[in-house]
């Protein structure tokens, strides 16, 4: 895939949506927890055990930002025990290929070692 010219914005600069993309899905977990989110529906407890290394305020901040944006709805499961789920909304659905086109570029061409 080649960008166009009306991403590419000129010599020397970047298109803002893509610049506003990377600096959105680029902040810590948030790309990670829409990708987790893209194999379906699940609570705070799921995403905690599929995401090693996030704390639990820090996913709760997360998924309360992904929420606040429209990428993420939350549904409160009356109990007992009552529940949260959390799924993507049409929104973040639409992030599914590009997450999905992300992915196969990293497996294709990044180093496995996280510390490259």
């Amino acid at each position: 895939m080649t960008v166009g010219p009306e991403l590419r914005g000129g010599h020397g600069t970047c298109d803002q949506g893509i610049a506003r993309a990377f600096a959105f899905l680029g902040k810590r977990w948030n790309g990670v927890i829409l990708g987790t989110l893209a194999n379906g529906p699940a609570g705070f407890a799921e995403l905690t055990r599929a995401l090693p290394g996030i704390s639990e305020s820090v996913l709760s901040d997360r998924l309360g930002e992904l929420a606040r944006v429209g990428l993420v709805s939350r549904t409160v499961r009356e109990g007992p025990p009552v529940g949260v789920s959390y799924q993507l909304t049409d929104r973040g659905d639409a992030l599914v290929p590009a997450l999905d086109a992300l992915a196969r570029w990293a497996h294709q061409n990044l180093p496995a070692d996280p510390d490259m």
